[in-house]
């Protein structure tokens, strides 16, 4: 988040939860059964476990999932459980409080780990903590984050930073996903783990006899862009083909006018034909990255 704080979009020119509804019945037209609510930061919607039942409602979607800071996450388990909230992600790059107020800029470390075990405790499983490691911020802790997932059900999964936007000024930080797992190896021996429910990016290992499991995401040392599957619907009404590249199709006006839902479908269809082979981040200068994106990641929920 930039340090000077975000814009904040009007109350019109968001999606109404109804209309969200409309457009995701488009999409199963062309074959999404899989929803994920990211952000910003989804639980901040009003009514978010309205707005979960009400898509897992809609027949031929299999699947309702979340990315979340887990903030509000202690009082809203459960609701969304009870809503019909499948499974959760929790970002997570720290256990240090000290370090999480750093990087959130104000967050609580202790109240967002009281909602992870509030979503463990409401069985919203697999729970999954994203962890993005930097090199000489947070490395030191990426075998305690290992050791989480011996005594408890939880799923950590290591991200490698996307230097875009605010975090290009941390891009001598990286830290490849083949390093992270370096370095658990040496304390650890790992071995593949299928059981996991994932249908992303992640490569899954497990520490024998652990409870949780470790995954890899590789997202610029080894992209995986020839397997993504994922289209975004940003919160005012586009359809973002590639998380980083600028390319919308705005479906918010089309629906607005009355579009009918065979309309609505084709211009998810066009999204799809437009998904690119691949991003071209590592061959992109430093001034190149810095433009590479209107939206920052905050925006479109990275």
């Amino acid at each position: 988040m930039p340090p000077s704080g975000i814009t904040l979009t009007t109350h019109g020119d968001i999606l109404r939860l109804e209309e969200i509804a409309q457009l995701v019945k488009a999409g199963i037209r062309v074959g999404i059964k899989r929803l994920r609510l990211t952000g910003g930061e989804p639980l901040l919607r009003k009514n978010v476990a309205t707005l979960v039942s009400l898509l897992k409602g809609i027949p031929g979607i299999e699947e309702v999932s979340m990315t979340t800071n887990g903030l509000l996450l202690e009082n809203l388990a459960h609701p969304l459980k009870a809503a019909g909230l499948d499974r959760i992600n929790i970002s997570l790059d720290t256990l240090r409080p000290d370090r999480y107020r750093y990087i959130t800029r104000w967050g609580d470390w202790e109240k967002t780990w009281r909602g992870i075990e509030a979503a463990l405790e409401a069985g919203l499983h697999p729970v999954k903590l994203n962890v993005v490691v930097l090199r000489g911020f947070n490395d030191d802790e990426i075998l305690d984050f290992a050791r989480l997932t011996l005594d408890n059900p939880l799923h950590v999964r290591f991200i490698e930073l996307m230097p875009l936007g605010e975090a290009l000024a941390m891009e001598s930080c990286f830290m490849s996903a083949e390093e992270v797992r370096a370095v658990i190896t040496q304390a650890y021996a790992l071995e593949p783990d299928h059981g996991v429910t994932t249908r992303g990016p992640a490569v899954n290992f497990r520490i024998p006899g652990a409870e949780g499991t470790l995954g890899f995401i590789s997202a610029l040392s080894q992209h995986f862009c020839q397997r993504c599957n994922r289209l975004r619907l940003t919160a005012d009404g586009k359809l973002r083909p590639c998380l980083f590249s600028d390319l919308e199709i705005d479906v918010k006006g089309p629906l607005r006018s009355g579009a009918s839902e065979e309309e609505l479908a084709a211009l998810f269809a066009q999204a799809i034909a437009l998904k690119p082979q691949g991003h071209h981040l590592k061959k992109m200068d430093g001034v190149k990255r810095a433009q590479a994106l209107k939206r920052a990641m905050h925006q479109i929920g990275g």
